[in-house]
């Protein structure tokens, strides 16, 4: 999670530097073309400039409510955000780890799901040797929780 804060974070100031800097100058340098009527630059960097503030809200407000996350809050002893789970698949007889984060961080192919995907949301709350049913487009699929390391375990 201290990773996606810091992107939102890089993010930000990347956008802000464009915002104040780099978009203004545009803006100048076309309005000093004339006619702002028939003008392309100019409205097109001010159709940037609109995309970059809403972009910028949007970041803002992401890195807030990730600023109000309680890790005191994020359970021990089950599944919670950011925990590694480890999981028997009854359906296939494989064990599949993943690891739940928020939706930006989230990368099926590195085992990295969302808190909000199906497996996701079946695996909160739950602890070792519980069994879940997860229903998936392909059908319904039953996993058993072998291993947990939460949040609050995890060194890195």
């Amino acid at each position: 999670m201290l990773d996606l804060k810091k992107k939102l974070e890089e993010e930000i100031a990347v956008l802000d530097m464009e915002l104040r800097v780099e978009l203004p100058r545009e803006i100048a340098k076309a309005r000093a073309h004339g006619d702002l009527s028939e003008n392309a630059e100019y409205h097109a960097a001010k159709e940037r400039q609109g995309m970059v503030n809403a972009r910028l809200g949007q970041l803002r407000a992401r890195l807030r409510t990730l600023s109000m996350v309680d890790m005191s809050r994020i359970p021990r002893d089950r599944v919670g955000l950011g925990s590694w789970v480890t999981v028997l698949d009854l359906t296939k007889d494989e064990e599949v780890t993943y690891q739940l984060l928020t939706s930006e961080e989230a990368d099926v192919a590195q085992g990295r799901i969302s808190t909000t995907s199906p497996i996701g949301k079946a695996l909160l709350g739950k602890q070792v040797g519980d069994t879940v049913k997860v229903l998936i487009p392909g059908g319904t699929r039953e996993m058993e929780i072998t291993k947990l390391v939460t949040i609050h375990d995890d060194p890195a």
